[in-house]
């Protein structure tokens, strides 16, 4: 993926709401606003230096994108009520949606992590003061698109024949084939045209579990109509509509009838591009549950 222009840093892109200014504190141990912010800004420095994500200028990796999605009552259902119930958050970042599931609940036992990036779950240890001894989260480093990283698979409809991997021990996603509960995939797929987002989804899909209610959910850049839109860079780049959506996952991805597929776009405001709020903003949140 190409760079391209590449805006400076904005500290007045700051901005948590009194839910996110609450987790980070407890979670980092410091009380004060303005050191908490110092030191979010330390840190999104050095993020952005390892690439500028767009998402990062805008401290997307601040809001707790995974705890307001509508799916995650039933996720959270699913870390109680089955076991194990592997949960794998890909293109994870700093790890801070993974963090606040195990806060909520979800057994951290179940929990594995997964960017392309490893510099970026280094930098969450060192945003939340963190170690892989306080949070014992697996992460594997890797590109989804990589055959060796994730053999490409169709989904199964029948117990998989593999044995149930040891998170610990994993060094590749290829193990977690049909045997993931849930995968968490938000600011992701938007990264990729609309050939490279079908070919996501039949990897995430490979990997989901094949008893029902097993679940891949997130967020992403959608359009109440498919088509292109201009990225942050002013980049043209595919989006998906909910019903498109729906018709990939449902008769693509999976056989007809045998997954539900919920979506919607919400519109959002985009301070960091200078414009004003209704000016065509659109997040696709949505999930894919077996039946």
């Amino acid at each position: 993926m190409s760079v391209g222009q590449v805006s400076p840093l904005d500290p007045t892109l700051y901005v948590l709401d009194d839910e996110e200014s609450a987790f980070f504190k407890s979670h980092i141990g410091i009380a004060d606003d303005e050191e908490l912010k110092k030191h979010i800004l330390a840190v999104q420095e050095k993020a952005y230096k390892v690439y500028p994500y767009p998402c990062i200028r805008r401290f997307a990796f601040a809001k707790l994108k995974i705890s307001r999605l509508p799916a995650y009552p039933h996720f959270l259902e699913l870390g109680k009520t089955r076991d194990p119930a592997i949960f794998l958050d890909i293109g994870c970042c700093f790890g801070n949606d993974a963090r606040k599931a195990v806060a909520d609940g979800y057994p951290i036992r179940n929990v594995i992590a997964s960017d392309l990036r490893p510099e970026y779950w280094e930098l969450g240890h060192e945003l939340f003061r963190s170690t892989p001894q306080s949070l014992p989260v697996p992460f594997v480093a890797g590109d989804a698109f990589d055959s060796e990283f994730l053999t490409p698979t169709q989904p199964t409809y029948s117990p998989p024949t593999t044995p149930v991997p040891d998170l610990q021990s994993v060094t590749a996603l290829t193990p977690l084939i049909g045997h993931v509960s849930a995968v968490h995939a938000s600011a992701f797929f938007h990264l990729f045209d609309e050939a490279g987002q079908f070919e996501l989804a039949q990897r995430m899909a490979s990997l989901l579990s094949p008893q029902p209610g097993s679940i891949i959910f997130g967020s992403h850049r959608g359009l109440p109509q498919k088509g292109m839109r201009t990225n942050a860079r002013g980049q043209q780049s595919f989006a998906h509509s909910p019903e498109s959506w729906d018709e990939l996952w449902n008769g693509s991805i999976f056989e007809k009838g045998r997954v539900r597929v919920d979506a919607r776009v919400v519109q959002v405001d985009r301070p960091d591009l200078n414009r004003p709020t209704g000016g065509g903003h659109y997040l696709l949140e949505w999930s894919v549950t077996r039946l």
